[in-house]
């Protein structure tokens, strides 16, 4: 979503909500797979933070665990507290 403005990537987000499923789901979110719609419903990571994941998983890899998303520009050991039990770094 790189080089869209920030009303359109939030319009494009927004969209993608209505047609993701919700984060309460059985499974955790895999967030080294998920899209930044799909991170969106973690509680705590709004369009924002979803990017930033996503551009940090491109530039650093694979999440070697949930605690890794400390790492991340802005979320910090709370939110990932809030959202441990919501996600997975997958095998």
């Amino acid at each position: 979503m790189k080089g869209l403005t920030h009303s359109v990537r939030a319009a494009a987000i927004g969209a993608a909500l209505l047609l993701t499923p919700p984060a309460f789901a059985a499974e955790p979110l895999n967030v080294n797979e998920a899209s930044e719609a799909e991170l969106v419903t973690l509680n705590g990571i709004g369009p924002v933070y979803a990017e930033r994941i996503v551009d940090y998983r491109s530039e650093h890899g694979r999440f070697e665990s949930v605690d890794q998303l400390a790492e991340v520009k802005g979320i910090g050991e709370k939110t990932v507290a809030t959202i441990k039990d919501e996600v997975a770094v997958g095998e």
